[in-house]
């Protein structure tokens, strides 16, 4: 296990969140962790970390991995002119992770709260729901209320959004 993964597990255990841990090979998207996941009973998600057309403002949005983002209609809701890709260095900055391990557990390194979180409307009906520990090597499974209460600890804007 990685110090990454530790860091992780520290701070669902500070909130008293339970989860479950599944190792995989390495998978650099959320595609190619689809055959992994086949057999975990959780929603699965795909986790994209972008920017405004300023590049003051940074954002993760998580939804459904069979989802498609449309970013303009994103963007609309969260009133931004235009959203786009942040680069790998930006994602260490803010996030404390490299690209294939982006998730919302690496709002533990956004210490700034920089970093506005924009959940699609439709993971509420999630029983379980599924994040990388920050490795790509692993996904751990929590109840979506749980997500909740990780992301409120956390202090970063949340907003749920339709995609």
């Amino acid at each position: 296990m990685t110090e990454q993964e530790r860091q992780v597990h520290a701070s669902l255990a500070a909130l008293g969140i339970a989860f479950e841990r599944y190792e995989h090979p390495p998978v650099a998207s959320a595609a190619g962790a689809e055959e992994h996941w086949s057999g975990i009973d959780a929603v699965h998600t795909k986790n994209l970390f972008l920017r405004n057309q300023k590049d003051i403002r940074h954002y993760l949005v998580i939804l459904e991995l069979l989802k498609r983002a449309d970013l303009r209609a994103v963007a609309d809701q969260i009133g931004e002119g235009r959203l786009s890709f942040g680069t790998p260095e930006r994602m260490m900055t803010y996030l404390g992770v490299t690209p294939g391990s982006v998730s919302p557990f690496g709002l533990i390194h956004d210490t700034t709260k920089a970093v506005h979180v924009c959940l699609d409307r439709a993971l509420k009906a999630s029983g379980r729901i599924s994040f990388h520990p920050n490795i790509n090597t692993a996904t751990l499974v929590l109840t979506f209320a749980d997500f909740e209460r990780f992301l409120a600890s956390r202090g970063n804007p949340v907003r749920y959004v339709t995609i």
